[in-house]
């Protein structure tokens, strides 16, 4: 009862040393602007992470089936596929390089031969642009980036310059074919949305002399595809391989799990740095109280009352400021969330709104961190408080 009396009794305005309470208030806001900033920076950057993880899973595929060696991906393949795995969505396509020619410019990529219905299933960007458009064997859809850069509308014609080879008058020359641009797709991803070009399998499997049965691979839709993959790997014969979307892109989302921990380091040491202030703050209370501090001792408080005392108070200042940080940080994430305060270029992130994703995690390891600088930065003074001579300051002041 008199620990918890004496701290409420500091924790009170001082106007015989008002830099002392100052101090305190510092110490307090310092720690929740901390929190807040770490919070709301590990929102954001978890908003990015699983805004390219969306973006890239959806390009990418959740998983692709291929050919391995001699390993042949079939309409055989895919019905026994479809037949064993009715949960999934399948998209069979042929792949090939190219380069596209509009007006005078040349522009390289990547073609996929697709079932237009099935790969427009499957991906919900080429779903969102193309989805009500009508497609035959003269259409390819583009990105909108290429559109951009070559300044094509839709509905125009242009030449595709394939890397397979027919016979010429003068010997062999690349096949060459006119398509129209009936469809775009923007995944505000440049690599993809510059190079990556759709157009009708049977097309591509006629210019690739394959049979109608025949494919270069399987696009596959999955809502649990790290679970799907071991399955689909057990039931796949060995000459046919199948690949993750993030087994595609694993150095990307290594490197930014580093960039986050990187964050999170350097962030709380805003923390640390408030925490300095809880410090300085009980220091000071206790060079002021040494007097009250000795004859308390002298009345027959112990020394660990004492240091409970000084421990709380510095505890109670530290606290409370974490979880106002936490209420700082949610309101903030609130107003980014409702309303158009930072705005992104839309061509860069293909969204202009500040992705943000609240990881329960980040937010416990931040509650988590904040409360252990906090006990530390208390724990120094009150074991300083708890042993001051009784004798020697009541004689001396």
């Amino acid at each position: 009862m008199l620990v918890r009396f004496l701290v409420f009794k500091y924790l009170r305005f001082d106007k015989t040393q008002p830099f002392i309470s100052i101090t305190a208030l510092l110490a307090f806001v310092g720690v929740g602007v901390g929190v807040m900033v770490l919070i709301v920076a590990m929102a954001i950057m978890e908003g990015m992470i699983k805004h390219f993880e969306d973006r890239l899973s959806t390009m990418n595929y959740p998983l692709t089936i291929f050919q391995k060696g001699y390993g042949s991906v079939d309409s055989a393949l895919l019905s026994n596929l479809s037949q064993k795995f009715p949960n999934l969505q399948f998209s069979p396509y042929v792949k090939s390089q190219g380069a596209i020619k509009i007006n005078d410019s040349l522009n390289a990529g990547i073609i996929y031969g697709v079932y237009f219905d099935k790969e427009i299933g499957i991906n919900k960007i080429l779903r969102e642009y193309s989805s009500n458009l009508k497609f035959n064997q003269d259409s390819i859809i583009l990105g909108k980036r290429l559109l951009n850069e070559t300044s094509t509308k839709l509905n125009t014609r242009i030449t595709l310059i394939f890397t397979q080879l027919q016979a010429g008058g003068m010997g062999l020359i690349p096949s060459m074919k006119r398509f129209n641009v009936d469809g775009y797709f923007d995944s505000g991803l440049h690599s993809y949305d510059s190079s990556y070009m759709y157009i009708d399998i049977s097309t591509l499997q006629i210019i690739k002399n394959y049979s109608p049965n025949v494919y270069d691979g399987i696009h596959i839709y999955s809502d649990n595809p790290m679970e799907d993959i071991v399955k689909l790997r057990e039931f796949l014969p060995r000459d046919v391989g199948i690949i993750g979307w993030w087994e595609q892109n694993g150095n990307f989302f290594s490197a930014i799990a580093m960039e986050k921990r990187a964050l999170f380091i350097v962030l709380m040491l805003i923390i640390i740095m408030a925490s300095l202030n809880i410090i300085s703050s009980l220091m000071m209370v206790i060079m002021t109280r040494r007097r009250e501090i000795a004859l308390l001792l002298s009345l027959g408080m112990g020394r660990r009352d004492i240091q409970k005392t000084f421990f709380y108070l510095g505890n109670v200042i530290g606290i409370s400021g974490v979880f106002l940080g936490v209420l700082l940080a949610f309101l903030l994430l609130y107003m980014l969330q409702i309303f158009p305060i930072v705005s992104l270029p839309a061509d860069v992130y293909g969204s202009s709104k500040l992705p943000l994703h609240i990881s329960f995690l980040d937010i416990t390891f931040t509650i988590i961190g904040a409360i252990i600088i906090v006990l530390l930065s208390s724990y120094y003074p009150s074991i300083k408080a708890s042993k001051i001579n009784p004798l020697s300051t009541l004689r001396s002041e």
